[in-house]
């Protein structure tokens, strides 16, 4: 059993296609996905910004941290929650788009550098958290997250496009590759 055919199998479930055809709730899930996605993404390049040292320098890195880091987290679960519905709603489609497949690399990579972010120079913020322009390795972070995130953003918007869709054929060889498209 491949991922492809879990994945033809999901997108033809009763939830899965209700969700997809419903009138409603896939612009309603759609909607909040983009609207807890800005209150993520706001809260968030706030505080890169900050490690950046381009914002809210007369503020201490952690006080900035402690006030948005509840609304980053209530935006982030709820976005990938809806993001998981929206998935589930078209996941072959998904899968198979070559920016649904960018924006998950490039969350991997933005989650990758939250957690060395935390694991490495935030440890260390009360050495630091109080100067106007951080250390380089917080600056890093800082401006780092904001291009991931930027890319999430981007290649998130561009799924929407089937420009390589998988049944639009004949495409090139490496767009059927990194969509994942079964040719024959």
């Amino acid at each position: 059993m491949t991922l492809l055919s879990i994945l033809e199998w999901l997108a033809g479930t009763e939830w899965s296609i209700a969700l997809h055809e419903s009138l409603w709730m896939y612009p309603l899930v759609e909607s909040t996905h983009v609207l807890t996605l800005c209150l993520f993404a706001g809260t968030a390049m706030m505080f890169d910004l900050r490690l950046a040292g381009l914002a809210l320098r007369q503020f201490p890195a952690s006080q900035v941290m402690a006030r948005l880091l509840p609304w980053t987290q209530a935006g982030f679960v709820l976005m990938v929650v809806t993001g998981g519905l929206l998935f589930y709603a078209i996941p072959v489609r998904s899968y198979q788009n070559i920016f649904f497949r960018a924006k998950m690399l490039l969350l991997i990579l933005a989650g990758l550098n939250v957690w060395l972010f935390h694991r490495g120079i935030y440890r260390r913020v009360h050495e630091w958290g109080d100067a106007p322009v951080p250390p380089r390795a917080a600056r890093l972070a800082g401006y780092c997250s904001l291009l991931l995130w930027a890319g999430v953003i981007i290649s998130g918007r561009l799924i929407a496009y089937n420009w390589f869709d998988c049944d639009i054929q004949p495409q090139p060889a490496f767009v059927n590759w990194a969509a994942g498209c079964p040719v024959s």
